[in-house]
């Protein structure tokens, strides 16, 4: 055995066996997505500094035209700004300062009571994710606690399925719910209530059409005189008993209403005499056919503030004219009046996230269901694999305020791919698998190495993956004809495997006639070449597991699917969705599969607390990754997160 060989054998020892110190270091070139050794990485960032420097020369010089033409025309020019240094996120910071701070501040009370009271009428969406984490963390900061309170007061669009989901994001997401309460749960106390309005002569039984209602509140665009209805002029008798006959079934939907007496001549419109009850013919999921009358959204939400003692009642600025109606019923009812304080919702842009939509795009089967990973409801963001905690990152980020937020996907997916690069391990994954048979191998056949799962955090720990003589590497590694701007394999050309004892030379290939693919690559150690230029990840045929791997790509083709010709439909991008059948993921997934959730955090806070989404990895030089939920015993499905740093072609 040659002294090279013997060097070569000592680098594929146990676990417990000293690291190579001759073993180069790599490092990701973030620019190409390769692994290259610290040297080639100086060289090539010297290269690119150079090309920086003259780009910057030559913008310097259209600088000091641009200025010079400005001071012969007496404009100031502006100075620039230097960036600021990015500062750690603190997670707590938005209740430290700002909006939230202020808002306590204007009712410092101790304890503090929040409620998060959604519609079970839908799947919540990444906005949610916001009012969540505002509600829950809001009361958590200030020694309180936070109602889960489903606002369940329309049976004809609540399912059970909705209800379900809710809570499991809530938890996912690392609440506790202080208790998970009902809206219907008050149906008799708010029916009472509403008599008592009633009788304080504050609320009328109408029985007027849209158009008479659209009519008194100024017709078409204001253009009319505000007047009030007929039907209030009704008597305090004559309304209770007509409310009471709404109750015992006696009209049908629409023929009879019930509107509180507010006033019609204020200028904002939630005080134009709001509807409290209305008839339904629809049995409800937790009371039954117990009720034909159910109060509305501006009745309930205020009064049920008021029976949990909520403090701050925080919601969007949608609702900021709700504020007056909100604090005149209470009033009016002589009971416990909360706080209720806005702030601004947060949306996406170059997604759709209304209801009415999403559903048209599952009837379609245009994606694979309400949780397809490139959607942005929670359940589908969960599904793709971004972590809770990346997503109360992404919320402390943004920070609160009155201002509504249109944030582009790649702004949320810098968010996830920082929190990833520090939370989760680093496997070996080849998409399009091309075998590559090391002729000159058979010493090191079957070999285990000893791979870190982290090169910057020891205590993820390592796992042993098996060296073999043919091993597998991306298609888009070779090429059939060498070029000097490349520095992958190709003929006569020497690249480096990851933890590999020895670069190897392509020396011949073989292609398929029918589809022009190559079908094998014949290759030797290169055992003269001690540091390649760059190196290449590879999959071994011991112990590896054959994949699918489905790469996501934005669900649209603009940041504006409304606005595109032809309609938001017209606007589906084709390659939304990328399938590589026969993907190849190393031994070492059986590891992180085993070790997950990854990282333990938010509602994914000890082993085996997660679902498959939480075996989270990225795979060197390709993207992040997560389990499929439709992965089986038989078959790995994987889903990519997000891209490695930003989609870029490598040379």
């Amino acid at each position: 055995m040659t002294d090279a060989v013997v060097d070569a054998a000592a680098k594929m020892q146990l676990a417990d066996a000293p690291v190579d110190p001759n073993a180069p270091k790599l490092v990701l070139d973030e620019e190409t997505g390769e692994m290259v050794s610290k040297g080639e990485l100086k060289k090539r960032l010297a290269k690119r500094a150079k090309k920086a420097i003259k780009e910057k020369n030559k913008d310097d010089k259209k600088n000091v035209a641009a200025t010079t033409a400005a001071a012969q025309d007496g404009a100031t020019p502006k100075k620039q700004t230097p960036k600021p240094e990015e500062a750690p996120i603190d997670t707590q910071a938005m209740f430290k300062q700002g909006f939230l701070n202020d808002v306590y501040n204007e009712r410092p009370v101790k304890p503090v009571f929040t409620r998060f009271p959604p519609e079970p009428n839908g799947f919540l969406h990444i906005g949610h994710a916001k009012a969540i984490a505002i509600n829950f963390g809001f009361a958590k900061y200030h020694g309180g606690n936070c109602y889960l309170r489903f606002d369940d007061t329309n049976p004809e669009a609540e399912e059970e399925i909705y209800f379900t989901a809710i809570e499991d994001t809530v938890r996912w997401l690392g609440f506790t719910p202080y208790q998970i309460t009902y809206s219907s749960d008050n149906f008799q106390k708010l029916y009472d209530l509403a008599e008592k309005l009633i009788g304080l002569d504050k609320a009328y039984v109408c029985h007027c059409n849209d158009d008479e209602i659209k009519l008194q509140r100024g017709g078409e665009k204001g253009s009319s005189p505000r007047f009030r209805c007929k039907h209030a002029e009704q008597s305090v008798e004559e309304n209770l008993q007509k409310f009471r006959d709404m109750r015992d079934g006696k009209y049908k939907p629409r023929e009879a209403f019930l509107r509180m007496k507010q006033d019609i001549t204020d200028g904002n419109p939630q005080m134009w005499d709001l509807a409290a009850y209305r008839v339904l013919d629809k049995p409800h999921h937790r009371t039954g056919s117990q009720w034909k009358i159910y109060p509305t959204y501006d009745f309930t939400h205020c009064l049920c503030d008021s029976f949990e003692g909520i403090t701050h009642s925080l919601c969007t600025t949608e609702f900021v004219l709700s504020r007056v109606s909100y604090e005149w019923l209470n009033k009016s009812l002589g009971v416990y009046e909360p706080m209720q304080r806005e702030y601004g919702r947060l949306s996406l842009s170059g997604t759709v996230l209304s209801k009415r939509k999403l559903k048209e795009l599952v009837d379609r089967k245009i994606v694979r269901g309400w949780d397809d990973p490139r959607l942005y409801t929670l359940i589908a963001v969960r599904r793709r694999g971004v972590p809770p905690g990346a997503i109360l990152e992404f919320v402390n980020e943004l920070g609160v305020t009155t201002s509504n937020s249109i944030i582009q996907i790649v702004r949320f997916e810098q968010t996830i791919r920082r929190y990833l690069e520090r939370t989760v391990p680093r496997l070996m994954l080849v998409l399009d698998p091309v075998p590559v048979v090391i002729e000159d191998a058979d010493e090191f056949d079957g070999s285990e190495l000893t791979v870190p799962f982290s090169s910057k955090n020891a205590a993820m720990g390592d796992h042993k993956i098996k060296f073999t003589k043919t091993v597998y590497i991306d298609r888009s590694d070779f090429r059939e004809v060498d070029s000097k701007d490349y520095f992958r394999l190709a003929p006569g050309k020497t690249v480096g495997l990851l933890q590999a004892p020895f670069p190897i030379k392509a020396t011949s290939f073989t292609k398929d006639e029918t589809t022009g693919k190559v079908t094998e690559i014949r290759a030797v150690f290169d055992r003269e070449t001690k540091k390649p230029k760059t190196f290449i990840q590879w999959v071994g045929t011991d112990g590896s597991h054959k994949c699918e791997v489905r790469v996501y790509n934005p669900l649209f083709k603009s940041e504006n699917p409304a606005a595109a010709e032809g309609g938001w439909l017209s606007d589906i991008n084709p390659e939304s969705e990328v399938v590589y059948p026969d993907a190849l993921i190393e031994s070492g997934f059986d590891e992180v599969k085993r070790r997950a959730p990854w990282p333990e955090a938010a509602g994914e806070s000890e082993l085996g607390k997660g679902g498959p989404e939480s075996v989270r990895f990225q795979a060197m030089r390709v993207a992040y990754f997560a389990l499929d939920k439709e992965s089986t015993d038989d078959k790995i499905v994987l889903n990519r997160i997000v891209s490695l740093k930003e989609d870029k072609e490598k040379n």
